[in-house]
């Protein structure tokens, strides 16, 4: 597809303490404006994501019914105007990757964190995102798995490490020039 052809697209996260209060608040993210479901889950340790996509104007409304539905179960919720386009086939872990040169990864403490982290990375080089996992089954962390030539590895994980450090959600991150085979294969 051309980048003519290609709108911009918008992404919307909120992440809620109530699993209860975070189904109804997906329904009224879904009904307050046309955006697709990304996804909308339990998440750990107990809580419950929202993530939308769709037109800027639409996902900001969407969002701004859930921040009211979900009013003080709401714990953090994010809005990316016009999202990288690997992030979302990341995030559904449904990246096709046919080489990996070096690997990048950025470990945080937040779903949403994570989120504009991967962002941030593949808008700073030329990398291609592997997987963006959010905090399922690992405690409440997430992380961002990456791929590219070693600088634009090493400069994309400085990109994204950004942003969560500067809110104290960096926990790790690292860079591995020359992965060994079966790593390449376990990552795939």
């Amino acid at each position: 597809m051309s980048a003519q052809a290609r709108k911009p697209v918008s992404i919307g996260l909120i992440e809620l303490n109530s699993i209860a209060v975070g189904i109804e608040t997906g329904d009224a993210m879904l009904k307050a404006a046309y955006v697709n479901l990304l996804r909308a889950s339990t998440i750990c340790p107990g809580k419950y994501i929202v993530l939308v996509y769709g037109a800027v104007d639409a996902v900001r409304a969407s969002v701004q019914a859930g921040r009211e539905c979900g009013a003080e179960n709401v714990v953090d919720h994010l809005i990316i105007p016009s999202v990288h386009p690997e992030v979302i086939p990341a995030i559904a872990a449904a990246t096709e990757v046919e080489v990996v040169n070096a690997i990048g990864v950025i470990e945080t403490f937040s779903a949403a964190s994570s989120i504009v982290a991967a962002d941030f990375a593949a808008k700073a080089a030329d990398i291609q995102l592997i997987e963006i996992r959010l905090a399922n089954g690992i405690g409440g962390k997430s992380f961002v798995v990456m791929t590219g030539e070693i600088a634009a590895v090493q400069a994309s994980v400085a990109a994204g490490e950004a942003h969560p450090r500067g809110q104290g959600l960096l926990l790790k991150s690292v860079v591995i020039a020359s992965p060994h085979e079966d790593l390449k294969d376990a990552i795939l």
